[in-house]
């Protein structure tokens, strides 16, 4: 089992509490996304969908690799991101 420090798992602990933030996590896992996708696959509304990518990019989770556009926005897990996609149970 390898080691998590602290700050990982308070994130880790933040996305749990959450089933639309665990679903986003895991949906994003190894992938780069637009918003849409991550709906789509989670069943999510997008308009929810935009909001946890809002909360998850500010606790630095996620990041958006070209936010200078307005549509078509890509998303990707941060490294620290990949680290709790792994420790997420399987649903």
């Amino acid at each position: 089992m390898f080691t998590i420090d602290d700050d990982t798992l308070i994130k880790l602990s933040y996305v749990n509490i959450s089933s639309y933030r665990a679903k986003t996590v895991k949906s994003l896992r190894g992938e780069v996304k637009i918003p849409t996708k991550i709906a789509k696959d989670t069943g999510i509304l997008p308009n929810h969908i935009s909001k946890v990518l809002k909360e998850l990019k500010e606790a630095e989770i996620v990041e958006c690799i070209n936010p200078e556009v307005r549509k078509g926005r890509l998303y990707r897990l941060t490294e620290n991101g990949e680290e709790i996609a792994k420790s997420l149970h399987s649903d």
